[in-house]
């Protein structure tokens, strides 16, 4: 691995370009936070897919491509006197210091759940005036749930055991039917959101990211079905053509091909 001198050399060396780009490319020279913006959603995106994917070369590429735009955002706030790249390191570094007392001052823990609800309790003594702040609006529903039991969590306010858990899973599957029956669409559609949300929170008792185990059964369902597309091709058929039957014997046969 590279030396500490060489990594600081390597991150001078991004910063020399970006300053580079800013002043003589004209795509470079015109983007804005606001145009940058939805690109750096789908960089987070593309490296969330390659951490699934396990492609430690494809991490490489775009933990490369999301860190131009942190230095990107960085100079275009050097640009306004707002803030640049060591402004923006710095802010990190106190907020670390002051969030790890256990590391840089004189308070125990004793292990990693303690350490997340003082994490949130000094969120809380730095003016927040809810724990649930942190949780960003435009976070995909999924995600927003599993974030929003981790930070009411972090303060004490949560199941004792999985059985508990389960329970309210079982629970709310039962009232989801009882709207089924009774055809009700907007009691049905509250009681699914209650049957997924329970979910989650099971999932978090299990120690199981819910987002990464349904992103994992999209992958594993896309390719199941484009084996079958594949092999319908091959039998010069038409997918829409085939029986159920037809489609489920090359369905089983995908699940067995591709099951690494």
């Amino acid at each position: 691995m590279n030396s500490r001198e060489n990594q600081l050399k390597a991150f001078d060396r991004l910063l020399t370009i970006m300053d580079e780009l800013r002043a003589e490319c004209p795509w470079d020279k015109k983007q804005t936070m606001e145009t940058l913006r939805h690109l750096t959603i789908e960089e987070t995106y593309e490296l969330g897919d390659a951490i699934l994917d396990n492609n430690l070369n494809e991490v490489k590429k775009e933990l490369g491509d999301l860190m131009l735009h942190l230095v990107f955002y960085s100079k275009i706030g050097s640009e306004t006197n707002d803030f640049d790249i060591a402004d923006v390191c710095n802010a990190i570094c106190d907020k670390l210091i002051h969030r790890h007392p256990h590391i840089y001052g004189d308070v125990k823990v004793k292990d990693e759940n303690e350490v997340a609800r003082n994490w949130e309790k000094l969120k809380l003594k730095e003016g927040k005036k809810s724990v649930l702040e942190g949780v960003p609006k435009s976070l995909p529903a999924l995600v927003k749930a599993n974030r929003i039991q981790d930070k009411v969590a972090g303060l004490g306010f949560d199941w004792e055991h999985p059985e508990q858990v389960w329970g309210k899973v079982q629970e709310e599957i039962e009232e989801f039917k009882t709207e089924i029956a009774k055809s009700d669409k907007k009691a049905m559609e509250n009681e699914f959101g209650d049957v997924l949300f329970s979910m989650v929170n099971y999932a978090r008792f299990l120690n199981i990211n819910p987002e990464n185990a349904l992103e994992r059964t999209n992958k594993k369902f896309s390719n199941r079905f484009k084996y079958l597309e594949n092999k319908a091709k091959s039998l010069n058929k038409e997918l829409k053509n085939m029986s159920l039957e037809e489609m489920d014997v090359y369905w089983e046969e995908a699940k067995k091909m591709l099951k690494n």
